[in-house]
């Protein structure tokens, strides 16, 4: 649960439409409360209706503005339509969070089927490819792509407390597309910035820790990855999002913010 002030604020992103998306749970849902505590009109995109919908009063309940955006990032006639309806809602997007992702397979590749390659690629990779098609023709006067990577995106891991390789494919091609379009947009005043977190307490982590077959062992064991001591909270990497979604943020584009308890610097 998001930790920051429970009622919105003028302040840091006042007045900017975000589109969130993976914004039902976890990450997603701490940057979209987030953004709206800090006075964004947020977009709260999941294919989960139940648990966008209780963002969606989450941050109505605190005074904010949020839609509702029902939809599976891996359909590119799902994305283009969520997106017209927030554009004829608020008229254009300013801020796009993608933060949908799947967690990847937990073995290693030559035991990998292509049905279970495709699916990561399809939420991890393409999703961020159809939300950055549509959204970006919406960003009408600049605007800031906020788009997750990891620090499996940076480095490798192969223990039971690290993701396998399709997932690291994936997140170091979000790296890639990153960049790319930070450069191919900068003209229009379009920022493209990617995030890395380590290991975040998360319904996901928690997930991908259970199927180790020891949870208790490989929370310890992901903890300790880090020199900090600890996973890192949703709220951490939100921040981070706000950063990248604020003016503060104007000069910076196509670089990576890690944000991992200081993993990839032991």
């Amino acid at each position: 649960m998001t930790t920051a002030s429970s009622s919105v604020s003028s302040g840091r992103v006042t007045g900017k439409v975000a589109f969130v998306t993976g914004a039902g749970r976890g990450i997603g849902r701490a940057t979209a409360i987030m953004l709206a505590q800090h006075g964004a009109k947020v977009a709260v995109a999941d294919r989960d209706a139940d648990v966008a919908q209780e963002v969606v009063d989450t941050i109505e309940s605190m005074g904010g503005e949020a839609a509702l955006a029902v939809v599976d990032v891996a359909d590119e006639d799902g994305v283009r339509q969520v997106i017209g309806e927030v554009v004829d809602r608020w008229n254009r997007i300013d801020v796009l969070v993608n933060c949908a992702g799947l967690a990847g397979i937990q073995k290693p590749i030559h035991e990998v089927t292509t049905a279970e390659y495709d699916r990561v690629m399809d939420v991890n990779v393409r999703g961020i490819f159809h939300t950055t098609k549509y959204a970006i023709p919406a960003m009408t006067n600049g605007g800031s792509v906020i788009n997750f990577s990891s620090i499996y995106g940076l480095v490798g891991g192969a223990s039971a407390e690290s993701p396998y390789s399709v997932y690291q494919a994936s997140k170091g091609a979000v790296l890639g597309m990153s960049r790319g379009d930070a450069m191919m947009y900068a003209s229009q005043g379009i920022r493209v910035n990617s995030i890395c977190p380590g290991f975040i307490d998360t319904p996901m982590v928690a997930g991908f820790l259970e199927r180790t077959g020891d949870a208790a062992a490989a929370r310890t064991a992901a903890a300790a990855l880090h020199p900090l001591g600890d996973l890192g909270e949703p709220d951490d990497i939100a921040y981070g999002v706000l950063y990248l979604a604020s003016d503060e943020s104007k000069f910076v584009t196509g670089t990576a913010l890690v944000i991992d308890g200081g993993m990839t610097a032991a």
